[in-house]
């Protein structure tokens, strides 16, 4: 069989998807997504790993969110694997998703993201993958990727992401949605903002601010504020944002599935959840507590920068990642418990 190789220039890449349906009983008639590929499918087409970003990220994992985590000699060493990196369907970064201004788009969840991405492997012959992974949205439809296709992961190791959105999480996305219903040209900003609030901590917070003042006489905390709001503003939609927001809303994977500790042990998968103590979205103890019902392999990363250390933390991120794929061809692991990664 045919090899398939990946661009050099890194050009990002679309395919076109059949009529999807959806599970708001509507249907995606014409959907694309957007996607990167680093490294070489190889002739088995085995050596596939899937990953999938965060709730504003792309699909330039290897360049951007992640890099040094993807790329020669990297955790995800692109001269063994091929990297591929979608948009997430309801992105604004290429794949189909709503716009400001634009026609009805169909509200989604992360199982009709997950079955868009499976869709999308099919279209490459990519039969199944040898690792799926990502963090907090990405993360979640890694869960849901396992979960609607048994088999089709070898493993699979998810970062500060949940097996259903609490009520905890559902209230600070609440927040987000009144900001961006509430603020006008702000309200993106705004969202941002308080979205930032719960992607660290405390301790970081004060350890990086204190009461530190800028130039300008604001509170240096305030600064960094509102620096990540217009950053956002200035490259995300946000029609976008609350279709993704609702998207992590829906999310549950044991939904019509008869709980989801029983649909992720038998999804013939490698599980890996690492939790991030300390991170106020979706705490560590709801990740120990999914992985414990599917007889996974709990990791712990801790770091002062709470939910966002699976970005910010690289190289124990990279750790993990090399041990998961270390493990490949092995039966699904039984429960285990470790503290933090070196």
């Amino acid at each position: 069989m045919d090899t398939l190789v990946a661009d050099s220039t890194r050009t990002l890449r679309f395919a076109e998807l059949p009529p999807l349906p959806l599970e708001s009983g509507e249907l995606l008639a014409h959907g694309t997504m957007a996607y990167h590929l680093d490294g070489s499918i190889n002739a088995a087409r085995d050596n596939v790993i899937l990953v999938l970003h965060a709730l504003t990220g792309s699909a330039d994992a290897a360049g951007d969110w992640w890099k040094g985590i993807i790329g020669p000699g990297c955790a995800l060493d692109t001269d063994h694997y091929a990297v591929l990196a979608p948009n997430l369907l309801g992105s604004c970064y290429g794949s189909s998703g709503p716009r400001e201004g634009g026609e009805h788009f169909p509200r989604i969840t992360t199982r009709d993201q997950a079955r868009a991405v499976g869709v999308l492997l099919e279209s490459l012959r990519i039969p199944r993958v040898a690792l799926v992974t990502g963090g907090s949205l990405g993360g979640m439809v890694a869960l849901e990727f396992v979960s609607t296709f048994p088999g089709r992961a070898e493993s699979a190791v998810v970062f500060a992401a949940p097996a259903v959105q609490s009520a905890a999480s559902i209230g600070w996305v609440h927040v987000q949605r009144e900001a961006l219903r509430l603020g006008g040209e702000e309200g993106l900003a705004l969202a941002r903002q308080v979205a930032m609030l719960t992607y660290r901590t405390a301790d970081g917070l004060r350890e990086r601010f204190g009461r530190l003042r800028g130039a300008a006489g604001a509170f240096s905390v305030q600064e960094w504020l509102w620096a990540h709001g217009a950053k956002l503003r200035a490259r995300f939609d946000k029609a976008s944002y609350l279709a993704l927001l609702d998207a992590m809303d829906a999310h549950d994977i044991g939904r019509g599935r008869g709980g989801s500790g029983e649909r992720l042990r038998e999804s013939g998968t490698t599980l890996t959840g690492v939790g991030i103590p300390g991170d106020i979205f979706y705490p560590a103890e709801e990740v120990a507590e999914w992985v414990a019902e599917a007889g996974g392999t709990y990791r712990a990363i801790v770091s002062e920068h709470g939910h966002d250390a699976f970005i910010l933390e690289r190289t124990r991120v990279g750790a993990i990642l090399r041990e998961a794929l270390s493990t490949r061809h092995q039966a699904p692991r039984r429960a285990r418990i470790t503290q933090e990664v070196a």
